[in-house]
């Protein structure tokens, strides 16, 4: 088998992606996989950082559209995400890979805070690390959050974890004659508006030539398959 073709990942995991088959919340199952997912990049020598949404519990644009506060909404969406990384670590804790939680909001009792070199050094030293809170500012969403802590790292790629298989024109789930993409430019995908990340993110990632594979992360061994240069998802980078 050849080795990685990443040294250092970033993946984004959405709060949608943790219910499974429940309304709101933490599927231990859907957990379970994507620790079991993350363990086998990690026994390859893969520096891995994740970034995790908290959708799952709330969304600070659907609570604002309703009459919240933007920014206390934003806030309240920020810790939905430090409770989905305390799960996660939990989980990955549970198959004896270390992991650090860092917050971008100081709550030191239960998570250091995000501090870059720091990161790295937990990197370097084969930990897994998770960044919560977002970019630790209202309006701006964890997609944000996940391309800016990449480069933050040096990671070489960024892995969106959704429950789709890739990037697709229309929503396959409504309609079963729509195309999936197999590579895409960042111009393509701000150009269909595409919405694969926001355009905040999308237009980071396009500067600073920060490549991007949207997969589904319900599938057991897609984690791996990625990270070792398979053709899984879709991939979007600089044309």
């Amino acid at each position: 088998m050849c080795g990685p073709k990443y040294k250092t990942i970033l993946l984004k995991i959405s709060g949608e992606a943790l219910i499974g088959k429940s309304d709101y919340g933490i599927d231990t199952e859907v957990m379970d996989n994507i620790a079991n997912q993350v363990k086998d990049v990690h026994k390859l020598g893969v520096k891995i950082a994740i970034v995790i949404g908290g959708g799952n519990f709330w969304r600070g644009a659907s609570a604002s559209a309703n009459g919240m506060d933007r920014t206390t909404a934003d806030h309240i969406g920020m810790l939905a995400t430090v409770m989905n990384a305390m799960g996660l670590q939990d989980a990955l804790e549970k198959k004896e890979i270390i992991t650090r939680v860092q917050s971008a909001i100081n709550m030191q009792e239960i998570a250091e805070p995000f501090i870059r070199r720091r990161a790295i050094r937990h990197l370097e030293k084969n930990r897994v690390v998770i960044f919560a809170g977002g970019t630790g500012n209202p309006y701006f969403s964890t997609d944000t959050a996940a391309a800016l802590r990449a480069l933050e790292i040096n990671a070489e790629i960024l892995l969106k974890a959704t429950k789709v298989d890739g990037v697709y024109d229309t929503d396959p789930k409504k309609n079963p004659d729509a195309k999936k993409y197999d590579e895409l430019t960042f111009s393509e995908v701000l150009e269909k508006d595409l919405r694969i990340l926001d355009a905040t993110a999308t237009s980071l990632c396009r500067e600073n030539n920060l490549p991007i594979v949207v997969f589904d992360i319900t599938k057991p061994g897609n984690i791996k398959d990625v990270v070792l240069g398979k053709k899984i998802g879709t991939l979007v980078k600089k044309g």
